[in-house]
């Protein structure tokens, strides 16, 4: 669903090498046995086997309910069995509209019929199945035939609807073009339909992933004129999954609402075009020149409209319920089997789905196989691994989601982390994820070694900062120990465990050499990848290491490395963030009152001048005392564990797996059963998507998108709840650093 997390997900690296130190949660001795067992996992890679699986998973369209997404789950459990693993397909069954009509028409000034059609190309294998794939189209569209005047909105955020407002043009009763970009896709439509808008097409235009970029494929990696973005406009923000079954599994006989009742289904027609199909119709467009930022790389003068443009969107969808595939792979740990290290990747498509998701699947399929390899030696992980192949990712993480809502008491009580992947390529090394992970995954990645540099990725990433990063993140290179890791926000399958079940979780991928405009398109394909993303799979093997070390150490440490420290450090910085963005808004407000005030917003004749801008209410005081106090706490607890965990080699058996109890299942105190403002799916009280930005994360959501939003009384009742959940999280590193002091 979501391109690879951009390669400053880590915004800032130290200087430590950890090949004198134990590795977190072993002992000495352990350490010796872990690196030795490491490094025949290592031996076993082979990257030919991620060449294989990829060409024969992405040789025909493989989305929600084809033939070949069924055969593409059979030969993976199969594969997962013959390394060693349980495996077998859970099935569920999930609402998955698919297009009856398509039609964009431009009918004034100029007569204009969009194609809609993505053509084969000679030089890519795959793309002449034109009749076995899905059209382009945006999934969870509502049905609709409109015609109406035509407004470009460039990204249709929240802050261009704004300069429209200052330039007064209104999009109620039209239909909006809007670019892709800026934000996630489905709230495009979502908040088209909010301003009154009767439907929206979305197109790709060329400055952003087409020509503007570089060659076009199949000369280059970037998107060609007919080139269109598929993609889901399920309302994620609110909920993930399938729509008819709200906060519960789509089993075969679950009870189901009707589609009209679905509220993360949109409701307006929505439809993606190429930058082909959208030059005539921006052409046709008038009125105000649109602001500099908003033009692309179309060979036209912007305009915004409305005017004499007018478009016929006519849309019809099959809402009807597919099987969804699910492969799951067990191996049964030989110590703590009731505690579960999770590892997972989608398999589905919208068409052939090389670069998204395969180059992540064939990575974490090649590391199950060498773990396979390992166990026929007599070695076993101490804890039960779980590897997963998720189906019905595309349309909106349903796969994911509705195995974890179908198994969520058992998942709550033995999940230890959940690691994911969705694509990979050649580059840097970029993750997100649970700040108590952080300090761990700093050592993985000091272990692995980058392909084209043979340094370790953490280098080489760090030598990237240092020349082409920020400011602040320079100074964080040169001074802090540690990589800062990203926050999740969603778009791939480690939202329902992280922000609905209250998993620790990572995300992590290679990128950033690996640019193209493929994107959901069917020239995502085995000939596109292996042209232009990772033509040896040296970063699919790499990324097999990378996740391989971090699965295995996992398994076998005899300590869980969860550490708070690094965790305290980021929720610091969240707080400064938060009363920094008040006091942001604060300025802003005045400046802004005071210049209405004194008339410098005045109503101009000049049609591209602004109009009057409204006054704001004033900024109150907003007590930030109960966030402040329940941070300090979290930090004297965070130090106190550091100072006491290295006895943990003294415990008892019995004490050991208590104390891995309470570390695995401190992520669960920071949510809450009631959820977020406005959106309950969402339960964690620290990292959720943005409400206004979909994959985006908000990390105090309900504080920070209040302070946002002008909601001063929810801001401070954010305060007060993020207080309590963070009071209880330390209440559990207390009673770990009481076992760890008897």
């Amino acid at each position: 669903m979501k391109k690879l997390i951009t390669l400053l997900g880590f915004l800032c690296l130290g200087q430590l090498t950890s090949s004198a130190q134990n590795l977190l949660g072993f002992s000495e001795k352990g350490t010796a046995s872990e690196k030795e067992l490491e490094a025949k996992f290592d031996a076993q890679l082979n990257a030919q086997n991620l060449r294989t699986w990829m060409k024969f998973m992405s040789s025909k369209p493989h989305y929600v309910g084809s033939p070949h997404n069924r055969a593409n789950a059979v030969y993976m459990r199969d594969l997962f069995k013959s390394w060693g693993f349980e495996a077998r397909i859970d099935t569920l069954y999930t609402l998955f509209p698919t297009p009856k009509v398509r039609e964009v028409s431009l009918v004034s000034p100029t007569i204009f019929k969009a194609s809609l059609v993505e053509p084969m190309l000679k030089e890519d294998g795959t793309s002449n199945q034109l009749k076995d794939h899905l059209p382009t189209y945006n999934c969870f569209s509502a049905d609709g035939d409109v015609t109406a005047e035509l407004v470009y909105v460039n990204f249709g955020r929240p802050d261009d609807y704004e300069v429209l407002e200052k330039i007064g043009v209104s999009v109620k009763g039209k239909i909006v073009i809007v670019r892709y970009g800026g934000s996630w896709r489905g709230l495009k439509p979502k908040l088209a339909a909010e301003k009154g808008a009767v439907g929206c097409i979305i197109y790709s235009d060329p400055k952003d992933d087409g020509y503007g970029q570089g060659d076009v494929y199949p000369k280059g990696p970037f998107r060609p004129e007919a080139g269109a973005q598929r993609g889901s406009v399920l309302d994620l923000p609110v909920a993930p999954g399938d729509p008819l079954t709200p906060g519960y599994g789509d089993t075969k006989d679950a009870k189901r609402l009707e589609v009209k009742d679905a509220t993360t289904i949109m409701t307006i027609p929505v439809l993606p075009i190429s930058y082909g199909d959208a030059l005539p119709l921006l052409k046709a467009l008038d009125g105000r020149i649109a602001p500099e930022s908003w033009r692309g790389g179309l060979p036209i003068a912007y305009h915004v409209g409305p005017g004499a443009a007018k478009v016929h969107l006519k849309l019809q969808f099959d809402f009807k319920v597919e099987p969804l595939f699910n492969v799951i792979a067990v191996m049964k740990g030989s110590e703590f089997p009731d505690q579960w290290i999770l590892r997972g990747n989608h398999h589905d498509a919208w068409v052939f789905g090389a670069a998204d998701p395969l180059s992540g699947m064939v990575a974490v399929m090649e590391e199950a196989r060498a773990i396979g390899e390992l166990a026929k030696t007599g070695w076993k992980p101490k804890r039960t691994l779980v590897f997963c192949a998720w189906d019905g990712e595309e349309p909106g993480l349903l796969g994911s989601t509705e195995w974890a809502e179908a198994n969520r008491t058992e998942l709550q009580k033995k999940a230890v982390a959940y690691l994911n992947s969705d694509g990979n390529g050649r580059g840097f090394l970029s993750a997100g994820g649970s700040h108590t992970l952080e300090k761990f995954f700093n050592q993985v990645s000091r272990d692995v070694i980058d392909p084209q540099k043979n340094i370790s990725v953490y280098d080489r990433l760090r030598s990237y900062i240092l020349v082409n990063g920020s400011g602040e993140s320079k100074k964080e290179a040169l001074s802090r120990g540690d990589i800062r890791i990203g926050a999740l926000g969603s778009g791939s399958d480690f939202t329902p465990f992280l922000q609905h079940l209250g998993v620790s979780a990572m995300n992590v991928g290679y990128g950033g050499e690996d640019e193209g405009g493929e994107y959901h398109s069917i020239y995502d394909s085995f000939d596109h990848y292996t042209r232009f993303k990772d033509p040896d799979f040296a970063y699919g093997v790499t990324l097999a290491k990378t996740m391989g070390r971090t699965v295995l150490r996992l398994a076998n440490a005899d300590v869980l490395p969860f550490e708070f420290q690094n965790f305290s450090n980021t929720l610091q910085n969240y707080g400064t963030e938060v009363k920094a963005l008040l006091e942001n808004i604060r300025s802003k407000t005045e400046e802004n009152n005071r210049l209405v005030k004194e008339g410098h917003f005045a109503a101009a004749a000049d049609p591209n001048e602004p109009i009057v801008v409204k006054t704001y209410e004033e900024v109150p005081y907003i007590n930030f005392a109960p966030l402040e106090n329940s941070l300090n706490r979290l930090n004297k607890s965070a130090n106190a564990y550091a100072s006491v965990v290295k006895n943990s080699n003294k415990l008892a058996p019995a004490k050991l797996e208590a104390l891995n109890q309470l570390l695995y299942t401190i992520e669960r105190t920071l949510t809450l059963p009631e959820g977020l403002p406005n959106r309950p799916w969402y339960k964690h009280q620290i990292y959720a998507p943005g409400f206004f930005t979909g994959y985006g994360v908000k990390t105090i959501p309900s504080v920070r998108e209040s302070i946002e939003q002008r909601k001063w009384k929810d801001a401070e009742k954010g305060i007060e709840i993020v207080s309590s959940v963070l009071n209880k999280y330390c209440d559990q590193i207390d009673k770990a650093v009481a076992l760890l002091g008897e």
